[in-house]
């Protein structure tokens, strides 16, 4: 089985997920730089996966600090910390990682600096560990939500690659074959970076998990022919009021399964959900490069000198949500109420 990020050696090693399928390459990143640049350049992708890399990148960067008091420590951390929360602007994974992270040097202040800096790299292994139980939980409480003989559509990738392991939308997929149920999947190309079609494809196919592969713009013709039983896609950051930040072309899924009758879950751990956020309007979009659009393998598909828009990223409100499936259980509408509900219960 790939794995996706893991401390090893007194460094981060990350599966290069710009080159998969082709290509199954693990790179090692000995430096908080060179974490925070895979983050950003999309070595790692997907809101857990950001956020584990985010806190093995911090217990990295806390390791080269040379320093003999706390105050001197905090100083050079709080630079890796930045840093690191600089890459990307959406996932809020990535802030909840290096956050978590934040307050375990807090908290360990008095120990001599060494002992502090493997407290913090046990951390950042313990997140890892925990992102793996709770994508599990995730799948045990979505696998109920799908029938046996189901048919799912997916957009983007949010499965094993997206996570430190197993996955959020994935995971519920897999927990629903895990329970005995026979399920099929027909996964979204997701343009522009293919997440789809390069990742979920190959992650599926690896598990010997019925996949097909269709375009974007095919979902509504598959829908109106009656051979989509349910929706489930991840997500990047969710409001309080249970509005979902996911990949580009998410909104459009979830219109077409509403027009259609359609179930449309979210899958995503507690720790996605920001209850610092009223709706999904006040979440951060972030735009990528035009390239992502104008080439396709390199190779230049749009002519010179045309205005390009890429956001990576859309909003879903939550009218349209049937369900978001966390580790805690699953909140429906109205969302306000049911996401503080499994706030406490979690």
């Amino acid at each position: 089985m790939f794995r996706t990020v893991e401390w090893k050696n007194s460094s981060v090693v990350m599966i290069d997920q710009r080159i998969l399928p082709g290509k199954e390459v693990y790179r090692t990143y000995r430096d908080y730089k060179t974490v925070a640049g895979a983050i950003k350049d999309m070595v790692v992708r997907g809101a857990p996966a950001i956020g584990v890399a985010a806190a093995m990148g911090v217990a990295l960067g806390s390791l080269k600090i040379k320093a003999k008091d706390y105050a001197a420590f905090k100083k050079e951390f709080d630079k890796v910390a930045t840093l690191l929360a600089s890459t990307r602007p959406t996932a809020v994974n990535l802030f909840w990682g290096i956050e978590r992270m934040r307050r375990v040097a807090e908290e360990n202040k008095t120990l001599p600096i060494e002992k502090l800096k493997a407290r913090l790299v046990a951390e950042a292994k313990e997140i890892h560990r925990e992102d793996i139980e709770i994508n599990r939980s995730i799948g045990r409480h979505g696998g109920r939500l799908i029938k046996n003989n189901s048919t799912i559509l997916t957009h983007c990738n949010a499965g094993a690659l997206a996570t430190a392991g197993y996955g959020t939308a994935l995971g519920v997929i897999r927990g629903a074959i895990e329970a005995g149920k026979k399920v099929k999947v027909f996964a979204d190309e997701t343009r522009p970076f293919l997440q789809g079609a390069r990742l979920t494809a190959w992650e599926l196919k690896k598990d010997k998990i019925d996949v097909t592969l269709i375009t974007d713009n095919m979902a509504g013709y598959i829908m109106k022919k009656g051979l989509i039983d349910a929706v489930v896609v991840g997500a990047d950051r969710i409001a309080s009021n249970g509005d979902v930040a996911n990949k580009i072309g998410t909104y459009s899924v979830a219109l077409l399964a509403k027009a259609h009758g359609i179930p449309f879950y979210v899958a995503a751990p507690l720790s996605t959900i920001d209850l610092n956020i009223k709706h999904g309007d006040q979440i951060p979009i972030e735009e990528r490069n035009e390239k992502e659009v104008t080439h396709l393998a390199g190779k230049r598909v749009a002519p010179e000198g045309v205005s390009v828009r890429n956001p990576a990223f859309d909003v879903t409100p939550n009218r349209l949500v049937a369900g978001i499936i966390t580790e805690a259980g699953v909140a429906k509408a109205p969302y306000v109420r049911s996401i503080k509900a499994l706030f406490r219960k979690g």
